[in-house]
């Protein structure tokens, strides 16, 4: 599916209501909640949401749920083991004709960073072998958001969490969850962000459509574990895309391709300074630190532009 074809060519086309109910228990300008409820609104209420325990399973205190499909609470690591049995459930409803075809649903894993960088990866990966129907969401937060922002394979080099204080915060670097993914070959991949809902909602309309594993890495600022007023949520998110913090790209058919590339590329410092978790950064004798982060974009986006002008 190309762009062209896509239905949602600008923001009017966008849903207007959301199908996620309000009134959660959410942190007040969660970035990832803001990207669930554009997903979620393209997918619609014929959905199965398996939710590892993480930040989102705050979304449904029992008994009540915002979900308008069904939801289902799984252990941190078995949420892709959860989305397999309903998957087959669903299938043998369908093979003996117990439920007609427009009672079908979609089935979507629900994860946080921790889950999907560590925990639950090689659950994910036993999914994908087995070219399973379903769409994975990981929210990035780049930490155990729900238990107080410690640290996680997808912390950022230098970053501040409740597990690394040092002045130079944390000495890890950031998995790439996009290649670790792209090296099981699912059926499609994406990164999105709530902050850009045009090119989710055409990644969204895409995972749809295909057949087999699609998995989504959504960009999701958090102001608990981040540091900043909650209402900085979009632009933050809008300044990881503008500086290329946070590249917006797909994988499909083998091929890389990026959505949206920052003309103009604000510096990494633009992105840095809205954030409490990066203000040693700007301490006597760290400066090294943000030349290293911003080294790291330039390189990334100067291979990316070495691949487009080679065509590989």
């Amino acid at each position: 599916m190309k762009i062209t074809d896509s239905a949602f060519k600008k923001p009017k086309d966008l849903p207007g209501l959301h199908i996620l109910s309000a009134g959660t228990s959410i942190c007040a300008g969660c970035g990832g909640l803001q990207a669930i409820h554009e997903i979620l609104d393209i997918l619609g209420p014929k959905t199965v949401t398996v939710n590892a325990a993480g930040c989102m399973s705050l979304l449904s205190v029992y008994p009540f749920t915002p979900f308008s499909g069904s939801w289902l609470y799984t252990a941190m690591a078995s949420a892709p083991a959860g989305a397999q049995g309903v998957r087959d459930a669903l299938d043998r409803l369908l093979a003996t004709k117990k439920i007609a075809a427009d009672e079908d649903m979609q089935v979507v894993v629900l994860s946080g960073d921790g889950s999907a960088t560590g925990i639950g990866l090689s659950a994910t990966s036993g999914a994908i072998d087995r070219r399973l129907d379903f769409i994975y969401i990981c929210y990035d937060n780049e930490g155990y958001g729900n238990t107080g922002q410690q640290s996680s394979g997808g912390t950022p080099h230098g970053a501040r969490t409740t597990t690394s204080r040092g002045e130079q915060g944390y000495c890890g670097h950031k998995k790439d969850l996009f290649s670790i993914w792209k090296a099981n070959h699912p059926a499609y991949l994406a990164t999105v962000s709530g902050a850009e809902p045009l090119d989710l909602a055409r990644k969204i309309e895409k995972a749809r459509a295909i057949k087999g594993p699609s998995l989504i890495i959504a960009f999701s600022p958090c102001p608990t574990g981040w540091h900043f007023p909650p209402q900085e949520s979009i632009e933050i998110g809008r300044l990881a895309v503008r500086t290329g913090v946070w590249p917006l790209k797909e994988y499909e058919d083998g091929k890389v391709v990026h959505t949206k590339i920052p003309a103009g590329r604000l510096p990494v410092t633009e992105y840095l300074q809205k954030q409490g978790r990066f203000a040693h950064l700007f301490h006597p004798g760290n400066a090294y630190l943000i030349k290293e982060m911003q080294a790291d974009v330039d390189a990334y986006w100067d291979c990316v532009e070495k691949s487009a002008a080679t065509g590989r």
